[in-house]
């Protein structure tokens, strides 16, 4: 991790009750950033991300308040977009990260989590060989050299955005996670304690609009009224359970905890089933490898290369790896009217789908190859 003030590019800029410092997160090459971006540029959750001319911004609580993040991945800096960063060693990439903080209390977690929303501690080198032993993965692989699996800035509102989009597109989850942060988040406009008074990010609004507010946390939903937002009434209580659980510590979806002991408490939820409790494994937990083999869109690619169910087990233990090239082909060139919405025709569906459960009780059993 590349943190040394005087070596890596890392500043202050100094404003009233707030502190703006860049520094420079180095991963391993090949590093597709821009796949990333894409990836959560059509989740962005509006008034609390954005994603545009190559970067990703969001708001974070940090200790003692609230802060702005801003990433910017390496081929953005390059073809001139933003700010321009000291090359890396050999073999090594390097992330601009902006944070505005009220104060340098909260670098740390800041930087722990933005490696791992943009999963920049991965070996892409080990897991691209180990995925491209299977002849049939192995296109795919070279493919999309430095495929990362998106990550989680924050393991409760990934779990929030998991539940919203059960049978609904992803333009329409994050219009219903966007109303729920308007209503139960923190403005970051308001005097709340510790919260500074931020702005947009120059240059950086993107599709889902400024930076306005914080996510909820766990104990602001957990009694919370839902209603009038969208939702149905069975999709409220699976927020609400949800909420209580991580709010009362019954369960931990920070990376680095314990996939087995997150998935059971997970399945005790209401409304919950096998492809959401993998989905969260994958991109909250920071599981390698979590696979939501339920999914249609991955039985579709794995069918179109002749690959029965139980070949995924030759991938461990980077299916979640798997996931992402398995998703990733069927929104390729090859691809045809009914793999999803990069395709040449729309899914008639109208939903982009990177994966639903298609067993669980949180499930209709449609169609959905990049659905959340």
């Amino acid at each position: 991790m590349t943190l040394d003030f005087g070596t890596c590019g890392a500043r202050g800029e100094h404003g009233p009750g707030a502190t703006w410092l860049t520094l420079r997160l180095a991963c391993r090459e090949p590093f597709d950033g821009q796949a990333l971006l894409r990836f959560l540029a059509a989740r962005a959750i509006p008034g609390v991300e954005q994603v545009s001319a190559g970067r990703y911004a969001r708001t974070v609580w940090v200790p003692g308040g609230a802060g702005v993040i801003e990433l910017v991945p390496p081929a953005a800096r390059s073809s001139g977009q933003g700010e321009s960063g000291l090359p890396g060693p050999t073999g090594e990439a390097q992330v601009l990260l902006r944070v505005r903080l009220t104060g340098l209390r909260g670098v740390g977690q800041v930087v722990s989590r933005c490696r791992q929303l943009f999963d920049l501690d991965a070996e892409p080198q080990a897991i691209a060989a180990a995925l491209a032993a299977d002849e049939l993965l192995a296109p795919l692989v070279a493919a999309h050299p430095g495929l990362r699996v998106p990550g989680a800035y924050d393991g409760f509102e990934l779990a929030v955005r998991a539940v919203l989009g059960q049978q609904i597109s992803v333009p329409a989850a994050s219009t219903l996670a966007g109303r729920l942060a308007a209503r139960h988040g923190t403005p970051v406009e308001a005097p709340g304690p510790g919260a500074p008074a931020t702005r947009p990010l120059a240059g950086a609004t993107g599709q889902a609009g400024p930076l306005a507010v914080l996510f909820p946390r766990p104990a602001s939903l957990a009694g919370a009224d839902l209603s009038g937002l969208g939702l149905t009434t069975g999709r409220q209580v699976t927020l609400r359970a949800l909420a209580a659980a991580c709010a009362d510590g019954r369960l931990n979806l920070d990376p680095g905890t314990d996939p087995e002991e997150a998935a059971a408490r997970l399945a005790e939820l209401p409304g919950v089933g096998p492809w959401t409790v993998a989905y969260i494994l994958m991109r909250a937990a920071g599981d390698p490898d979590a696979f939501p083999g339920s999914d249609l869109g991955l039985r579709r690619a794995m069918a179109r290369l002749g690959c029965e169910p139980g070949r995924a087990d030759r991938w461990r233990p980077w299916r979640a790896y798997a996931a992402l090239h398995l998703w990733a082909a069927l929104a390729g060139p090859a691809a045809t009217p009914s793999a999803g919405p990069a395709a040449a025709a729309p899914d008639t569906t109208g939903q982009d789908t990177t994966g639903q459960d298609t067993t669980g009780p949180d499930t209709t059993g449609q169609d959905t190859t990049g659905q959340e």
